[in-house]
């Protein structure tokens, strides 16, 4: 390579224009390239026929529908109480409120996995079967308890509610004890309602601590 100036990595229109014939070793080199090239690329080609095969031979598509009860793989979920052992593989069953492409669907749920991500990739769900009476007499059904969309947002509009109110109470306390307290010492400064808790302001105010009021109805309101 280095005596010819050619490359055999490079295309052969790179070859000198001056250059009579190649040198044995480097042609030699270069054929040596592309068998490994064509081996390597070929190899590549039959892992994946291979791999393909495999796949579709165990692969079966899913064929879901919307309104379809399905069960819920629980192997990832950490929000169910108690031990994880003696509880059940799957729950459910759910129905399936959207298909999202071929590998995902959206259920409705409830119960405890209320607060979890209603989407589930289809290796984690499998079709709800219902169980045979005559094989199985003692086995009760399982009531499917679906919450509606008005009592969910009803209920969250009056905790919201019910979270101002308490708030707006708890203002109104504090600032009536603050006019109070102001009144009674004849303050018009803030700084001393911050520092009810100094030695000088105490000494100051003897005879008469209205700040006891305040400090006390602040450690029960907070």
């Amino acid at each position: 390579m280095l005596e010819k100036g050619w490359n055999p990595r490079l295309p052969a229109e790179k070859l000198r224009k001056d250059l009579i014939e190649i040198n044995p070793t480097a042609s030699r080199f270069k054929i040596m390239l592309d068998k490994v090239k064509h081996h390597a690329k070929q190899s590549m080609n039959d892992a994946f026929d291979y791999e393909k095969q495999k796949w579709d031979k165990s692969h079966k598509v899913p064929d879901f529908k919307v309104g379809d009860l399905v069960l819920v793989s629980t192997l990832n979920f950490k929000n169910i109480k108690g031990p994880k052992k003696p509880n059940n593989s799957f729950v459910g069953p759910f129905a399936i409120v959207a298909l999202h492409g071929t590998n995902e669907v959206q259920v409705e749920s409830s119960g405890e996995l209320e607060n979890k991500h209603p989407t589930f990739p289809v290796s984690l769900i499998k079709p709800y079967k219902p169980a045979v009476k005559e094989l199985f007499p003692l086995r009760s059904p399982t009531p499917l308890t679906v919450p509606t969309v008005e009592q969910n947002e009803g209920k969250k509009i009056k905790v919201i509610k019910e979270r101002r109110l308490r708030e707006k109470i708890k203002e109104n306390i504090l600032s009536d004890i603050k006019i109070q307290y102001m009144k009674m010492n004849g303050w018009q400064n803030q700084k001393y309602l911050t520092q009810i808790n100094s030695h000088e302001d105490l000494d100051m105010r003897e005879g008469h601590k209205p700040e006891y009021v305040y400090k006390c109805a602040l450690n029960c309101l907070i």
